[in-house]
């Protein structure tokens, strides 16, 4: 054997990882969403970044309220409720899951954007809209098939 066909087992040279992001909003197909990712991140090893984006309402930024209490509160129960899921995910018996929950406030489409941009993700997952209007003004997931740098799995 010659020193060319020795393969290089140095850590530079390792493959790298994969990272998946999948965003999750409590909604019936962002569940189905992040249930597609967990397998196909157990099935392939990756790292598997769940996002939760708060969305600033013009509602809640104009006219603070009850209704604004109501909004944040069930916007907390989402969240308690997506970590509560993500603890018993990882702790399932069979193959491991590397996961984490990152929350933020603002735009859907930006902070997915950004986080996967910063955390160099391989792939983004999201679960399609069912909202109406969405067919005209363009839903997430479209935004994000039109302008994300890598590539986008839409899960209905």
């Amino acid at each position: 054997m010659s020193g060319s066909d020795i393969p290089d087992l140095s850590p530079e040279a390792a493959p790298k990882r994969l990272v998946m992001l999948v965003g999750v909003d409590g909604s019936a197909s962002s569940l189905r969403a992040r249930a597609y990712a967990v397998g196909l991140a157990r099935r392939s090893s990756a790292y598997l970044i769940m996002v939760y984006v708060r969305q600033l309402s013009t509602m809640t930024a104009f006219a603070p309220g009850p209704g604004t209490a109501a909004i944040e509160e069930a916007e907390d129960e989402v969240a308690t409720e997506l970590r509560r899921e993500l603890s018993q995910l990882a702790n399932e018996p069979g193959l491991p899951l590397d996961a984490e929950l990152i929350e933020c406030t603002g735009s859907p489409y930006q902070a997915i954007s950004q986080i996967a941009g910063e955390r160099r993700a391989d792939a983004i997952i999201v679960g399609a809209s069912k909202q109406a209007g969405h067919r005209f003004v363009g839903s997430l997931a479209v935004h994000l098939v039109r302008n994300a740098t890598c590539p986008v799995t839409v899960v209905p």
